[in-house]
């Protein structure tokens, strides 16, 4: 499954909203620094989808704030 992510870093929890059908918006604690709010973002949809961080992969965007997320 492929969803679209809008990641808004440094917020004052970590939270996953559903926007539409495959758009989230998703709200960090970690800072947008040396890839520490891309490990979060696994972390967090792994734990809202209750799958492995393994099988949670970002597949473009790297560095930008809308993502798109595979999600196997």
């Amino acid at each position: 499954m492929r969803i679209y992510v809008k990641v808004s870093p440094r917020s004052s929890k970590n939270e996953v909203v559903k926007i539409a059908e495959g758009e989230y918006k998703v709200r960090l604690t970690a800072p947008p620094v040396d890839g520490e709010a891309n490990a979060m973002l696994i972390k967090v949809l792994a734990e809202y989808f209750d799958v492995a961080k393994s099988s949670v992969a970002i597949i473009g965007g790297k560095s930008a704030r809308t993502k798109i997320i595979e999600i196997c």
